[in-house]
């Protein structure tokens, strides 16, 4: 339950699904006949009891007013979190015709919320003891975290990359340990300018000969070096060869963004401040959430996951109704498990953020939660498709290597384009054109639908590749509807 009685709406709900298979089987379960001793509290819980096909009944609970994000406890053997019977209660609770009545909650799902709620309040107090003895105990100690989208995670890497937080308190041996993978990765970089020169000059013909292995001995080269950024970024090169028409231009580009990088990184001392800390995040270094904490009421603009075989990245965009910024939280899981941030989108968090060194800084971390997610009648301020261009363009200043920006579009249309769509400005400005990945989505058809050639107000990532839908607004008031 949200603030003053208000219900989440079913596309808030589905946002909190791990994969499109949960979203399909919530969708089965979201009537009352697989329901029983189902109900709800103004306080924030929903239960209910679902008939399983493979030993049930289960029992569901789901606490929507914990301030660290919806939780939920479900008797079925599920992986997922949350599982297609939370999901599907979830969906019933939000028709609000009755299905799910107000009263008070059973003895069995009283246990649950009272439990989860003391450990929670447990856990936040230890939390606060435990880092204000770290801070009086290693003063001036550094703090190693996870960075440049979780790279070193993602990598394997060992040591001072282990994607864990680690506190010491000896900053000399700290400073010794850094500035021994720093020469390791100059080391890495210095191969790798002289890997792609041989390349450059015996053609790029030849890197469709040679096969995806040279660039995956090279990218294993990167990781010994401490470098996971380029390790990445040379896996991409190894994609792109041979990868449809016009492929040597797309090779020759990002050959030329990964020298440019290599060459930040070996000239960073004569670099801006910002810039050599973005050249340090894109390398793969860890960094710290080190700008002071802001709390506002962020809108939670959208979510959506990135998988590959080693890391899911979820990728939660928050906007400042207070502050007017646009900020970028990340999390992670491993080995096919979901991140444990889940925000429902359309929703505002009043809570505290603290900013990441380098370019725009928009990634941040979430630190203090004030209450659970609430609705909020307003919108992020909108602008048109050449100014989210120009955005783009200003923003590559900062950070060469930014595949896009986030941008809300206002009062645009979406419209066919031969084969692909673009968002066109409705006073008959400029056009943004839909990048090809999201016109095979369903989220086409959503958007399309919600605009109905009426405009509407749409935010997602503008980038070289064209602008990707990730929320609309309809043009009257109305709830804001996921894309993703």
């Amino acid at each position: 339950m949200t603030q003053q009685g208000v219900r989440w709406t079913a596309d808030q709900v589905l946002a909190l699904a791990p994969d499109a298979a949960s979203r399909e089987a919530a969708g089965r379960l979201a009537t009352a006949g697989p329901w029983s001793e189902v109900g709800s509290t103004d306080g924030g819980t929903v239960w209910g009891v679902c008939r399983g096909g493979g030993g049930g009944p289960y029992r569901t609970v789901v606490d929507v007013a914990d301030a660290s994000g919806p939780t939920c406890t479900c008797g079925c053997p599920s992986l997922r979190y949350p599982c297609k019977h939370a999901l599907g209660l979830l969906l019933l609770w939000t028709g609000g015709d009755g299905a799910v009545p107000e009263g008070e909650p059973p003895a069995w799902a009283e246990r649950w919320v009272t439990g989860r709620r003391e450990d929670a309040e447990a856990a936040a107090g230890a939390e606060t003891a435990e880092t204000g003895a770290a801070e009086t105990g290693a003063a001036g100690a550094e703090t190693a975290e996870t960075g440049a989208a979780g790279t070193e995670v993602a990598a394997g890497t060992a040591g001072d990359a282990s994607g864990s937080v680690s506190r010491t308190r000896d900053p000399v041996a700290a400073r010794r340990r850094a500035e021994r993978r720093a020469e390791r990765i100059t080391a890495g970089a210095t191969e790798l300018e002289q890997r792609l020169a041989d390349l450059l000059r015996g053609g790029l013909a030849e890197a469709e000969q040679t096969g995806y292995a040279w660039w995956e001995e090279t990218a294993a080269r990167m990781v010994d070096a401490q470098a996971p950024g380029l390790a990445s970024r040379v896996r991409e090169l190894g994609s792109t060869a041979s990868s449809g028409p016009d492929w040597p231009v797309r090779l020759l580009e990002e050959c030329a963004l990964l020298h440019l990088l290599d060459q930040g990184w070996l000239r960073r001392d004569r670099l801006p401040q910002d810039l050599a800390a973005t050249v340090r995040t894109r390398v793969g270094l860890p960094a710290t959430a080190d700008g002071p904490a802001v709390r506002d009421q962020w809108l939670i603009l959208a979510q959506y996951d990135s998988v590959d075989a080693r890391l899911t990245t979820r990728r939660v965009w928050l906007y400042g109704t207070e502050t007017g910024r646009t900020a970028l939280l990340l999390s992670y899981g491993a080995a096919g498990r979901a991140p444990e941030l889940t925000l429902p989108v359309g929703l505002s968090l009043d809570a505290e953020l603290s900013t990441y060194p380098g370019g725009g800084r928009r990634r941040a971390a979430l630190g203090k939660r004030f209450a659970p997610p609430a609705p909020v009648e307003i919108r992020p301020k909108g602008v048109t498709p050449s100014q989210a261009l120009a955005r783009y363009g200003s923003a590559l200043r900062d950070d060469p290597w930014l595949e896009s920006v986030p941008v809300t579009l206002e009062q645009v249309v979406p419209v066919p384009d031969g084969d692909s769509w673009q968002l066109a400005d409705a006073s008959g400005g400029t056009a943004l054109p839909l990048t090809p990945a999201f016109g095979n989505r369903a989220g086409l058809w959503r958007l399309v639908a919600l605009s109905g050639g009426v405009p509407v107000q749409v935010f997602g990532e503008c980038g070289h590749r064209g602008f990707t839908p990730l929320t609309a607004w309809p043009a009257g008031p109305g709830q804001a509807v996921s894309l993703t």
